[in-house]
């Protein structure tokens, strides 16, 4: 006998199922897909964003040419280009940037313009007062050197790799960085890692031993005071001028004297990953492991993998992020998971790619003419200092121009 509450259940069951595939299909589904549709293959990401960069760059140098002896720096708050003399510490990285445009397209225009704007940093090769001789000159100089192997460029070079060793203190084992001021007497940044690669240069050029000498100097003492146990590092660390001991620790443009101020950390992962590459030392390897380890694991770095301007400022979720860190950070990744085993070398390529994938989104990488002609939005220079907040930055299109050209080489 037919049961007709058997067939009631049976009739609701299957309409249920078919509830549950039309739900499947026509919400679920369409998610997948679109988000597929979001993850195109790195090298159409790379391709289309070096393109863009030398389209933008290009508008950029039709406005610099008109404004002699200057270099790009940020936008006002009008969006309005703010340039800064060859004096500025950010001043080679606009000339740094053509140079890998050239790189990137051979095009002999952008290697004549490059030529130009490199002339206008050539007098800080005789820059004693600051660290920053090595920014300015290394990523100017030092990539048309290694470009076209222009002569002329050795002698800005070798002399402003020994400008910078004026500044090394012997009593501390350091390169001071800024000027002595309020309760520092000898204070050295993090950021000053960074240079070390112009001595490095200097002694492979000269075979001249006191360039590696003090930038290795330099590289252990800063690996013993800067950083703490969990390979987070202070911004500033000052040294009593006779003794050479630790005077104190602290901060210049993080949230506080404690917390990991985002583009600090990622200079000293690009900057002891450079000195591995350099000296072949293994401690510096391992040093770079161990940041990159705090880093990408850090509960406070976003999915978008571009971090807040400081891991630990206060207003997050809400906090400003920082595209230079994110650039910065993807291009000492790429470079260091050449140095690693297979597995761990896939887990750093993994969070810079996911780093430029972000980065070469609408949501930090600007329209064609606007942001001042600069490619990232979205960088802060200090914080505590109102300077330069969620702004485009000349370094922060520097290296990520160089992540993506070597993302390309790998």
């Amino acid at each position: 006998m037919f049961n007709l509450n058997l067939y009631t259940c049976l009739t609701l069951n299957l309409l249920l199922t078919m509830k549950k595939i039309f739900t499947l299909c026509f919400l679920v589904i369409p998610l997948i897909i679109i988000s597929c549709a979001q993850e195109k293959p790195m090298s159409e990401i790379v391709n289309k964003s070096l393109a863009f960069s030398k389209e933008q760059y290009s508008l950029m140098t039709d406005v610099m040419k008109e404004k002699a002896g200057m270099l790009p720096r940020t936008i006002d708050a009008e969006g309005k280009l703010i340039t800064s003399n060859s004096k500025w510490w950010t001043s080679g990285f606009y000339p740094g940037c053509l140079w890998y445009l050239y790189e990137y397209s051979d095009d002999p225009k952008i290697k004549e313009d490059a030529k130009m704007i490199t002339a206008r940093v050539e007098q800080e090769k005789f820059t004693t007062d600051n660290h920053d001789v090595g920014f300015i000159l290394y990523c100017s100089f030092g990539n048309g050197l290694r470009l076209t192997g222009e002569e002329s460029y050795n002698e800005v070079l070798l002399t402003g790799a020994k400008s910078l060793c004026t500044r090394f203190r012997p009593n501390a084992g350091i390169i001071q960085s800024w000027a002595t001021r309020d309760k520092w007497q000898c204070p050295v940044i993090v950021d000053n890692m960074m240079n070390l690669e112009l001595l490095m240069w200097a002694f492979k050029k000269s075979g001249d031993s006191s360039f590696y000498k003090i930038a290795v100097s330099h590289a252990d003492v800063t690996m013993k005071n800067h950083y703490r146990p969990d390979y987070s590092c202070y911004h500033v660390v000052s040294y009593d001028t006779i003794s050479g001991a630790v005077q104190v620790k602290q901060t210049a443009q993080g949230f506080s004297d404690e917390s990991a101020w985002s583009r600090g950390q990622s200079w000293g992962l690009y900057g002891f990953t450079m000195m591995y590459r350099e000296t072949g030392l293994e401690r510096y390897l391992v040093h770079a492991r161990h940041i990159a380890d705090f880093l990408i694991n850090h509960p406070n770095l976003p999915e978008d993998k571009i971090p807040y301007w400081d891991y630990n400022a206060p207003e997050i979720p809400n906090a400003e992020r920082d595209a230079s860190a994110g650039a910065i950070m993807a291009s000492a990744l790429i470079e260091l998971s050449k140095y690693t085993d297979q597995e761990t070398g896939k887990k750093y390529l993994q969070v810079a790619e996911k780093q430029l994938r972000s980065l070469s989104s609408p949501a930090y990488m600007a329209k064609r003419g606007e942001n001042g002609n600069f490619i990232l939005m979205h960088s802060v220079g200090s914080l505590p200092a109102k300077s330069e907040v969620n702004v485009p930055l000349s370094y922060a299109d520097y290296y990520f121009i160089e992540a993506l050209l070597r993302y390309k080489n790998l």
